[in-house]
């Protein structure tokens, strides 16, 4: 992929390695996310690399990557498998089936954040950090939150298959998000 600034490349990182990068992965996030609709203040950002931390040292974390050839970090992603005792499927406004829900470790994904910097968008970067993120993970599906007024985001999802299942908040004081699926099986 080329950019006015140069090649693109997008690599997997495991919790050891994200940990290691985190000041960039930080950089993207701050960036990306104290844009509308989000608006978060350095101090949201604190709080969710508080969470980077702790979810990247779970065993199963799966993290990409997208940089310049100079190293300039552009673009991330993130996650991990769901355990059997995930919160995720209780932020739900309206429940969905039991069997919607069971979870073992290996069958969802989780994706906690994607995001790409404004000056690489529309590049096909975030979809690249996301086959990147998803290549052998082994799972049956991905589950993430989207903001309902990121429109760029919803428009993304829905044209890699994902559909909407519902809508919760994520964290306390949260907005209201919409949260996807994406089966692979």
């Amino acid at each position: 992929m080329t950019t006015l600034r140069g090649t693109v490349t997008v690599e997997y990182l495991d919790g050891a390695a994200a940990e290691r990068a985190e000041d960039m992965f930080r950089l993207v996030y701050a960036e990306a996310f104290a844009e509308p609709p989000y608006n978060e203040s350095e101090g949201d950002v604190s709080v969710g690399f508080r969470r980077f931390r702790s979810q990247a040292r779970k065993a199963a974390f799966r993290a990409a990557l997208a940089r310049t050839e100079e190293g300039e970090p552009v673009g991330i992603a993130y996650g991990y498998p769901l355990s059997a005792n995930t919160g995720w499927w209780d932020q739900l406004a309206e429940p969905v089936p039991d069997d919607m829900r069971r979870e073992d470790g290996r069958r969802t994904f989780g994706l906690m954040e994607i995001a790409v910097r404004r000056a690489w968008r529309g590049q096909g970067i975030a979809r690249r950090l996301h086959e990147t993120v998803l290549d052998g993970a082994g799972v049956e599906r991905v589950l993430l939150n989207v903001h309902p007024a990121s429109t760029a985001a919803q428009a993304a999802y829905r044209a890699w298959g994902y559909r909407r299942i519902g809508e919760a908040r994520p964290w306390k004081g949260a907005d209201v998000h919409d949260v996807m699926l994406l089966d692979l099986k």
